[in-house]
């Protein structure tokens, strides 16, 4: 089983092998202070996305390298809106989406879909299945990051889509502890949705009373 799992590391560099667990570690402690609440989901997410941008480039998995790209900088984004205050509150505390809101998460996963084709045709990528999929998960994943900056609830559910979809994913693509990382990451996440459906519906009976 092991060998099974873990052959096609025998090809790759010691070095990137270090780096794919390092960044898979700072990513399970990024997805667990998110669950928590955490402002530290933000650095600890920076690592692991700076890290996964360099090798997804080594790799030439330009929809993944993308992905990640997008979740640097919207790590930076959330880091900023989470410091917020207003009048001694939290300026974005745990909330669901607005309508509005709602139109702008659509907009961005049919941008985000439409881009990444885009990039997948010019550099022609649509060689696998493994690329239609690619452009969907991106999709989510766009959406699920912008969603947890603005500290929305409905995060949690994108998240538990796309990492489902991840799993077999990456396995496929030959990262046996990416994949890992994301059976861990799907756990996580049902039980974030739940920790934050807990702390909405407190702060709900709050300002009822």
């Amino acid at each position: 089983m092991i060998e099974y799992l873990f052959h096609q590391y025998k090809e790759y560099p010691t070095f990137e092998i270090y780096l794919e667990i390092t960044a898979v570690i700072f990513g399970l402690l990024s997805v667990w202070y998110a669950k928590k609440d955490n402002i530290l989901v933000f650095p600890t997410g920076i690592i692991s996305t700076s890290i996964y941008v360099y090798l997804l480039w080594k790799w030439a998995l330009l929809g993944d390298m993308m992905i990640n790209g997008y979740y640097f900088i919207m790590s930076i984004y959330g880091w900023y809106l989470w410091t917020r205050k207003k009048e001694g509150e939290d300026e974005y505390p745990i909330a669901t989406l607005s309508n509005k809101e709602k139109s702008i998460a659509f907009i961005i996963f049919i941008t985000t879909i439409a881009f990444v084709v885009g990039v997948y045709l010019f550099f022609n990528k649509f060689t696998t299945w493994s690329a239609y999929v690619d452009t969907l998960v991106t999709g989510i994943f766009f959406v699920g990051m912008w969603l947890m900056a603005k500290r929305k609830i409905e995060n949690w559910i994108l998240w538990i889509i796309g990492d489902v979809i991840s799993i077999p994913l990456y396995f496929f693509k030959g990262y046996t502890f990416t994949s890992i990382q994301y059976i861990v990451f799907t756990i996580i996440a049902f039980y974030g949705y739940l920790e934050w459906k807990k702390t909405l519906n407190s702060s709900s009976i709050l300002e009822t009373t």
